[in-house]
């Protein structure tokens, strides 16, 4: 079983579940140990007090806040406990939005909700009337001394919860001058052919981390004696003409039929009408099932 980060009650209304919550997912990733360079050993970081000139252990330690230059008024966890609000014990909803409004940029962490025992039902309520209702509920949640705005979403076979970054924590996009560029209508009528030349449905499963396959094939490699491979960088050059990266981009992504008739219509003698469209209409560029993503 998943390690519990919270436990307590889900309440909407006057209807409360008792549940517990466990991390969703988790970032797999190769670690490296800090090693003395001289003897290899593996060092430590010891808790060092400089004024007592030794190390400490972790009972000794309490928490403080800086106020000032080296100045700092203590806490101990009873006194932290003390203020904790309702949302430490209660995820009371506050409220219902439709998920097809919210922006993916404030969501941060992901947490399955499960319901302990005598919740199951009210559970199930909950969570097939948000699904068939397509909405999402809101509510305050705290832990790891923080009180965190959060969105509950139905999945299927239970809830899922996500912690969001409040209003004041999402940084301006005023920096992106993308107001101040004029774009043509063919080069946006090329760009949403591109586009539709890519598209395919989400399968998470197809991607991986290759720089992390990459540390793995190193290890691998250093182990028997051989030496790494260096993996080959594609050359980026700047974009001179846009209309031109463009229709390359697409004649790459479109069919050998397609490619020989814009062939043939370049030797078409001028004057006559080409057998076939240089540049395809968006609603008939087939979309290819399956293409993984570049890069």
């Amino acid at each position: 079983m998943a390690t519990t980060v919270w436990k307590g009650h889900l309440t909407f209304g006057l209807i409360s579940i008792p549940v517990r919550m466990f991390a969703a997912a988790r970032g797999e990733r190769i670690s490296f140990n800090q090693l003395h360079k001289e003897c290899h050993s593996r060092l430590k970081q010891p808790l060092f007090c400089p004024t007592c000139n030794r190390n400490v252990e972790r009972s000794e330690i309490v928490k403080g806040y800086e106020y000032e230059k080296d100045q700092y008024v203590l806490f101990n966890e009873e006194e932290l406990d003390k203020i904790e609000p309702p949302s430490a014990h209660v995820m009371e909803i506050l409220e219902f939005v439709k998920l097809n409004e919210m922006d993916p940029l404030y969501f941060d962490s992901s947490y399955y909700i499960a319901p302990e025992e005598g919740g199951v039902k009210a559970y199930r309520l909950l969570m097939q009337a948000m699904e068939e209702s397509g909405y999402g509920a809101i509510a305050k949640l705290t832990m790891h001394q923080r009180e965190h705005i959060v969105v509950i979403r139905p999945v299927s076979k239970g809830l899922t919860l996500h912690t969001m970054f409040y209003s004041n924590e999402i940084r301006a996009d005023e920096s992106i001058p993308t107001d101040k560029v004029e774009l043509k209508d063919q080069e946006k009528k090329l760009a949403q052919q591109l586009i539709t030349s890519l598209a395919a449905p989400f399968e998470p499963q197809k991607y991986r981390d290759e720089y992390q396959e990459n540390v793995k094939g190193m290890i691998a490699a250093k182990l028997k004696g051989q030496e790494v491979t260096e993996v080959a960088q594609p050359h980026m050059a700047p974009v001179i003409d846009l209309m031109e990266a463009l229709k390359k981009s697409l004649a790459e992504k479109q069919p050998p039929a397609a490619v020989s008739g814009r062939a043939l219509a370049a030797e078409t003698p001028a004057g006559k009408k080409p057998p076939a469209r240089a540049v395809q209409p968006i609603s008939s560029v087939p979309k290819r099932a399956g293409k993984k993503a570049s890069g």
